[in-house]
């Protein structure tokens, strides 16, 4: 069976106080590439009001949402499936994760092994804590498992260079992203990641050239041009995996301050 897998870091659920333009933007594409599954990034306010607004998504894509509630920072994340893949169990991390980690394993028609889904933010702070963010991350690597992280990572990759525009950004974001020596950018949590076993779907299909952050709305926002959104997968599932795409349009230009990243994996 196909599988398309959509992540996307929305910018506050697409809502600018009142303002829902970007959030309908962010439903007409996902409505246009159909995913079957679609891991979300600060589904903020989604758990207000009887969690109106995940309601209200899952009618508008029609897709069922599992949502994981950030205590502390209010940057929730959220899995939504699409039948016929039915859900098994579902997890919600908010101890060991600056704002939470999303986990949902899947049963897929014709397909012997579930599929266990992540949806993960790590910490924009340093990368001192997105490093043991990361050690929680890299135990779930089983190579004979099929399972994907996907999401923000606030990181660099050690398959990309050092973003052209590195020196310009302002050095209180820069600080975010410094390596150990406080000169580059650090790359040290997703080296960690794939030590322990984790497959960079875009770096083995050859898409790792495509920035995700930042669109063109949100030139002057605190990132550097660089890959900050990915989607690891275990080995098994690697091996699957087909497709992969930074969708960069003039509707995703301005939808999100993070480009939306789409990848396809053949199931046995």
């Amino acid at each position: 069976m196909s599988l398309t897998v959509l992540t996307y870091n929305t910018l506050f659920a697409g809502r600018d106080g009142a303002n829902d333009e970007r959030a309908q933007a962010q439903i007409g594409l996902i409505n246009e590439v159909r995913p079957d599954v679609f891991l979300m990034q600060e589904a903020k306010g989604f758990d207000a009001n009887g969690g109106a607004w995940l309601h209200a998504l899952e009618n508008a894509i029609g897709m069922r949402g599992f949502l994981a509630v950030a205590p502390r920072t209010g940057q929730n994340l959220a899995i939504f499936i699409r039948a016929p893949l039915r859900p098994l169990a579902f997890e919600v991390d908010g101890a060991h994760f600056h704002h939470a980690l999303a986990t949902l394993r899947v049963a897929v028609p014709g397909v012997e092994m579930p599929v266990t889904f992540i949806s993960a933010h790590l910490c924009p702070n340093g990368p001192d804590v997105r490093r043991r963010e990361a050690a929680y991350l890299a135990v779930q690597a089983a190579p004979d498992k099929l399972t994907l992280i996907t999401g923000d990572f606030n990181s660099a990759s050690p398959h990309d260079p050092e973003p052209a525009d590195w020196p310009a950004l302002a050095s209180h974001h820069r600080g975010r992203y410094l390596a150990d020596d406080l000169q580059g950018i650090d790359r040290s949590v997703l080296a960690h990641l794939e030590a322990a076993g984790w497959v960079d779907v875009g770096h083995h299909l050859g898409g790792a050239a495509t920035p995700t952050v930042p669109t063109a709305a949100y030139r002057a926002a605190e990132f550097a041009t660089m890959r900050c959104d990915y989607l690891l997968a275990s080995a098994a599932l690697a091996r699957t995996a087909q497709h992969y795409e930074v969708l960069r349009t003039p509707i995703t230009d301005t939808a999100s301050d993070h480009y939306p990243v789409l990848a396809r994996f053949d199931l046995p």
